[in-house]
């Protein structure tokens, strides 16, 4: 039979019955389109972390509290509270050669006040050199100073987005806002930068470090600290005295017992493409179960189709086709009714890939949409192996079926 004339009949008699049609090809649909957006968010996630690299150079060493196992994250890159890093950790690193600026970091999303007019915001202890190791630059006024935070004066200075909502076009500098219902003095505001990694600096509120920890946290610790080198060549050398200061100052003889976590942005970026790979791989397997599902439903549809056309088959037989002619017609059938919810699962999941893409953007972030051309071959590789894998088993039974029973069927 004419391949074209059996996709043809199959699609016929798919269409015949809607709502069964519907729901044999959902599970391949949910499940195609899932592996695409997946593989497409995944690459977005490594994406955006790349840009971050980017923005913030390739001389930055990263140090955050808590140990490691080889090639995994710390677990204060997930969130979980972890005390061993100190403020005076930091600052010792300014000695280092080719250390050029250290800042610390500890972070709490507040409301900030002013008037009647409130914004949330991610309000940031730091050091004074934050704008050095950042490469960021104040646009009106001034970032505070050693005295400042030595003196925990309660000073602040806006990102971008915070002035803004909070001003409009009006000059803050010596205006009062509150912080968690601590008066704060505005000294200046921050350029506009956008999006870096997963934050937005533009809607960052800094305050002096000390400041942050005895007036607004009351803790003594800090969740992360950042040195910056002066040449990408020495970053080796620069990463191997950080770890060795940071043991020394910890009492730390043996690697193994490291409470802290040093790299170079490089070396972050290798860590967490890993985690965002090994997560591709988990949510692909959990998106797999769906087409799983869905090929069980296309065999179930088979069978049922062999079934209703048993006196079909028997006539075909008795007219000369051989058991192979009957095996294929079932099996180019199951492989279309495969082929079809691919199709609309490929076009869906790249479809809410794209949106997914544009709402990030929006949000102000450099996130690039990447639906690529291996993710479709695989999926589409994966559907027809369902349509072979599911559909032989129905088929084969199409093909053994005996002529003379087949007519006699009722």
């Amino acid at each position: 039979m004419n391949i074209l004339l059996t996709i043809s009949l199959a699609l016929k008699s798919l269409l015949a019955n809607k709502m069964r049609a519907f729901l044999t090809i959902l599970g391949i649909i949910i499940g195609v389109a899932g592996i695409i957006m997946i593989v497409s968010v995944g690459n977005g996630a490594e994406s955006l972390i790349v840009n971050q690299i980017k923005s913030v150079g390739s001389n930055l060493i990263g140090i955050l509290p808590g140990g490691r196992e080889e090639g995994e994250p710390p677990a204060a890159a997930f969130g979980i509270v972890i005390t061993t890093l100190k403020s005076e950790d930091i600052k010792e690193l300014k000695e280092i050669p080719h250390v050029t600026a250290v800042a610390g970091y500890t972070k709490s999303v507040i409301q900030v006040l002013y008037r009647n007019k409130k914004v949330e915001s991610t309000v940031t202890g730091t050091f004074a050199e934050y704008p050095e190791v950042e490469d960021a630059k104040v646009a009106n006024g001034r970032f505070f100073n050693d005295m400042d935070e030595n003196s925990v004066s309660k000073v602040a200075v806006l990102g971008y987005k915070v002035k803004q909502d909070l001003f409009g076009d009006s000059n803050p500098v010596g205006e009062n806002i509150k912080i968690q219902n601590e008066t704060f003095k505005v000294i200046g505001f921050m350029e506009e930068r956008g999006a870096s990694g997963f934050s937005n600096n533009d809607t960052l509120v800094f305050i002096p470090l000390k400041t942050m920890q005895k007036i607004i946290l009351g803790t003594n610790h800090i969740s992360m600290g950042r040195v910056k080198v002066d040449d990408a060549a020495n970053m080796d050398e620069a990463v191997y005295n950080v770890t060795r200061i940071l043991r020394t100052r910890h009492n730390i003889d043996n690697p193994k017992d490291d409470d802290f976590t040093v790299a170079s942005q490089e070396q972050g970026l290798a860590i967490l493409t890993s985690v965002t790979g090994s997560i591709k791989i988990m949510l692909t397997a959990i998106a797999a179960i769906a087409l799983i599902v869905g090929g069980i439903g296309i065999m179930n549809v088979m069978f049922i189709a062999v079934t209703e056309r048993t006196r079909e088959i028997g006539l075909r037989k008795a007219l000369g086709a051989k058991r192979k002619d009957i095996l294929k017609q079932f099996l180019v059938e199951a492989v279309s009714i495969t082929a079809l919810g691919g199709i609309i699962g490929i076009l869906l999941g790249a479809g809410f890939s794209a949106l997914i893409a544009i709402v990030i953007q929006y949000l102000g972030y450099k996130w690039d949409l990447i639906v690529t051309p291996d993710s479709i071959i695989i999926a589409a590789g994966v559907i027809v192996g369902i349509g072979i894998v599911f559909g032989y088993s129905p088929a084969k039974k199409a093909s053994l079926l005996s002529p003379i029973d087949a007519l006699r069927y009722e």
